[in-house]
């Protein structure tokens, strides 16, 4: 294993361990993934639920205003973007996942480079704004990993923009050009979600300027991020007002509450929280608190941290053992399948943007359902 699978390795120890109960192996996703070969064929991620077909666009960007804050001496902010939104026929060129060099780099297998997406690169847009979504990933992972949230989203009628943190992953850009992950030694911290709020608000800049030619109604936007990811979300929240909606799947809060009530909706989705023995997980409690509009707190206690992720689902069809080892596995993916964790993310997500961002209603927000008996709803 290289050192930076090392490192990424220490990483999700020292996260998972604080942020996790771990759970019975009980399930193929705790069990271990499938053995190398026994695949047929590609790989492909869950079908996107929406009626519309789906294009994709990779954007590389460059925010001239600030240094990058991880690399001393670079003078500037490189950024890649992948967005997807609602498209009116196929480019038919294929989106890949991941390159198999950005694959191997990140994971140690070029396996995830085969698999199979369900959009277009460069599809012609369906005409007509739409709501937009920016999508933060967890700590040390690609934007990829929640390229089944995304593409769901677009097929539901979003425009959706999801953002590789520079040197908090192995990033590649165009040409080849990879960027380590300079920033993976620990879990994330304060400095980490001040930095991704500047990412995430110079992509809006971006993303809603006039001269951006995407299909983005600037009136109705929302940021949803995976654990360091949310924490940011919510964080961008309480400084933009142009973001009206934010959600964090599992993220842990490391900067302190705002001063000021936070008013506008929040979605705080996650799994083990509450803790093993029933007490809501105090984190989550002292935000909880600073949260004066619309929120609601939704818990998956069989799920594991990466369930919010497309890792869950790529752990039960790629050998990743050589990057997470299986005795992790029941911290980071619970006892949950990989295909129902993808469902139950989409739903809730999806129903939240709806309401949020579309005034739709959704029962699944207002009470438990039958149709989702792994989610509850805490009430610290």
């Amino acid at each position: 294993m290289s050192q930076r699978l090392i490192r990424l390795v220490a990483t999700l120890v020292a996260l998972f361990g604080v942020l996790v109960t771990v759970a019975t192996p009980s399930s193929a996703a705790a069990s271990g993934p499938p053995a190398a070969g026994t695949a047929s064929g590609s790989p492909e991620l869950p079908a996107p639920t929406g009626r519309y077909l789906v294009g994709a666009r990779t954007l590389h960007l460059t925010d001239t205003s600030r240094p990058d804050p991880w690399k001393p001496g670079t003078a500037f902010r490189e950024l890649m973007t992948t967005v997807w939104y609602p498209a009116l026929f196929p480019s038919g060129r294929a989106t890949p996942f991941m390159s198999a060099q950005l694959s191997t780099a990140a994971f140690g297998t070029a396996e995830l480079g085969t698999v199979r997406t369900h959009s277009t690169t460069d599809a012609v847009a369906l005409p007509g704004r739409r709501p937009l979504v920016v999508l933060s990933p967890g700590f040390g992972m690609s934007r990829a990993s929640l390229t089944g949230l995304a593409e769901d989203l677009a097929s539901r009628g979003y425009v959706v923009a999801a953002l590789d943190h520079t040197y908090e992953a192995v990033v590649e850009f165009p040409g080849g050009r990879l960027e380590p992950c300079l920033n993976c030694t620990g879990q994330g911290g304060p400095e980490v979600v001040r930095s991704r709020v500047k990412d995430i608000r110079f992509l809006l800049d971006r993303l809603t300027s006039p001269s951006s030619g995407l299909p983005v109604d600037c009136s109705r936007i929302a940021v949803v991020g995976h654990a360091i990811g949310g924490t940011s979300a919510v964080e961008v929240l309480g400084e933009d007002a142009r973001v009206d909606a934010a959600a964090t799947m599992d993220g842990t809060f490391f900067t302190p509450p705002p001063a000021q009530p936070v008013t506008r909706p929040v979605l705080l989705l996650g799994a083990q929280w509450p803790t093993a023995g029933g007490t809501p997980a105090a984190n989550w409690v002292d935000r909880w608190s600073a949260l004066a509009g619309w929120k609601r707190w939704l818990s998956v206690p069989t799920a594991g941290h990466m369930s919010f992720s497309d890792a869950h689902w790529l752990y039960e069809h790629i050998d990743l053992t050589g990057t997470i080892p299986p005795v992790l596995a029941p911290a980071l993916f619970g006892t949950v399948g990989g295909e129902r964790a993808t469902a139950i993310t989409r739903s809730y997500v999806g129903s939240f943007l709806d309401l949020q961002l579309r005034g739709v209603p959704s029962p699944l927000l207002d009470r438990p359902s039958p149709a989702h008996p792994e989610v509850s709803f805490v009430s610290p």
